[in-house]
């Protein structure tokens, strides 16, 4: 049998910021997979350049990645108390493709933040997002990375035992919704 896909998306643009790590972690801990990190640079959502110019390729191409991926992983900063906007837009795009990419697919959130909280407040304002795309939405264990910019090393793995048991915990969930 042949490794499953796990798709990784991360709210972040930047290539080194925390939820890039978070997802490369959670693939990590995922264990044998073909990972995709998914390009999210999209141009912002706009109805009137839909009409006109259809679905751009970089779009459809995330929609794609969705819907072949055996699981996805989604990580998300929070800005202003919620979910990046590179995020929300990714979303948004995606619900203009044609069939459901989302639908029925295991997914697991997760959000790092340079706060106490750790981007509790944007993992539960995406969680809502993702109600209408009906996916299987893992419920937890949650995790919200705070003071993410201190919590890896020089190899981009989690430094805290706590934080590596409970992305280890929600990527065997992960793991076991898709029968691996």
């Amino acid at each position: 049998m042949s490794d499953p896909t796990l798709l990784g998306l991360s709210g972040s643009l930047r290539r080194a910021s925390a939820n890039r790590k978070l997802i490369r972690e959670a693939a990590r801990l995922f264990g044998p997979a073909e990972f995709i990190e998914a390009d999210l640079e999209l141009p912002l959502y706009h109805g009137d350049v839909e009409d006109a110019e259809g679905i751009p390729a970089a779009v459809q191409r995330l929609a794609d990645q969705i819907a072949q991926a055996d699981a996805v992983v989604i990580s998300t900063p929070e800005y202003n108390k919620g979910p990046s906007g590179v995020l929300k837009n990714a979303l948004d795009w995606v619900s203009r493709t044609d069939g459901k990419p989302w639908a029925d697919k295991p997914v697991a959130v997760m959000s790092a933040a340079g706060g106490r909280a750790g981007g509790e407040r944007a993992q539960m304002v995406l969680r809502a997002f993702m109600v209408p795309f009906q996916p299987r939405l893992l419920s937890g264990p949650e995790v919200h990375l705070a003071d993410c910019n201190n919590q890896f090393d020089e190899a981009g793995h989690l430094t805290s035992e706590q934080y590596s048991k409970t992305l280890q915990t929600l990527m065997d969930k992960l793991r076991a919704e898709i029968g691996g």
